[in-house]
């Protein structure tokens, strides 16, 4: 049973990942064209001032054409993305399904995609938001990294920890004060965690000359307020398609298994 259940979360993370896709392309993809642009200008800014070439291709020739890193990149990415979430939000399921709920297939299903989009992605995001291409430092882009994945591990384990805290406090306060209590658990704790990890600013200025003369501005707050605001929006298409196809698909499997064994579904945690 959970090897169907783990090929239908594998199914619904392509389909996740392929709206991801296409929500991405229309509307991120204009703001990184935008922002490479400002690379490229940035880059002639400073050459022109230097007198030596100082921009964003001093490293030589790309590998990839934009055209390439913009389709195939791109999609193989957001597609292989979505494919190991649906694969993780299925286990999920296969460990709570009949064992932490009693709530139907497809209702965990949504419930479950809810608090992995929340600790995996929005939470995350708040201490460590995504970035178009050219306002971040390469220097930098292993700390970076090393820090937006420890953020997201300790998200996920202490959402996971408030889910537990609030289910063993619900024989004693009941089950609206102890979710309560959990969701306070949670916010604080990650609260502490964004107080304790640095801080990340690399937002980059105008481009001025020795006069303090602006030759090239800074990075338009609109094209960064869009990219983040379409980041988000790619996240929530792609988890909402993964809990609603997976919730679809092991509502059926789980109601014909049932119908056709006389198994209830509680069966699936034996």
């Amino acid at each position: 049973m959970e090897k169907h259940l783990i090929g239908r979360g594998l199914l619904a993370g392509a389909l996740g990942g392929l709206a991801a896709f296409v929500f991405a392309k229309i509307f991120i993809e204009p703001v990184i064209g935008r922002a490479i642009d400002f690379e490229d200008g940035v880059g002639a800014a400073r050459e022109s001032l230097e007198g030596h070439a100082h921009g964003a291709h001093e490293h030589g020739v790309e590998l990839f054409t934009r055209g390439v890193q913009s389709n195939i990149g791109m999609g193989f990415g957001v597609l292989a993305f979505g494919l190991a979430m649906g694969a993780l939000l299925a286990v999920v399921f296969c460990a709570t399904y009949g064992r932490v709920t009693t709530l139907s297939a497809r209702a965990l299903s949504v419930l479950v995609a809810g608090g992995m989009l929340l600790s995996l992605w929005v939470v995350p995001a708040l201490k460590y938001p995504p970035s178009p291409p050219a306002t971040s430092l390469d220097e930098t882009i292993k700390q970076r990294t090393m820090l937006y994945l420890l953020v997201v591990v300790l998200s996920a384990g202490l959402f996971v920890g408030s889910v537990l805290l609030g289910r063993r406090l619900a024989p004693r306060f009941g089950v609206w004060n102890a979710t309560l209590i959990g969701a306070a658990d949670y916010i604080v704790s990650m609260a502490v965690v964004f107080l304790i990890l640095p801080t990340i600013d690399e937002m980059p200025g105008p481009v001025t000359d020795a006069a303090g003369t602006i030759i090239f501005p800074g990075f338009a707050a609109d094209d960064l307020y869009e990219f983040r605001l379409y980041s988000l929006g790619t996240q929530v298409v792609m988890w909402a398609t993964i809990g609603l196809v997976f919730g679809a698909l092991a509502s059926r499997l789980l109601e014909g298994k049932r119908s056709g064994s006389g198994l209830s579904e509680a069966s699936l945690s034996a």
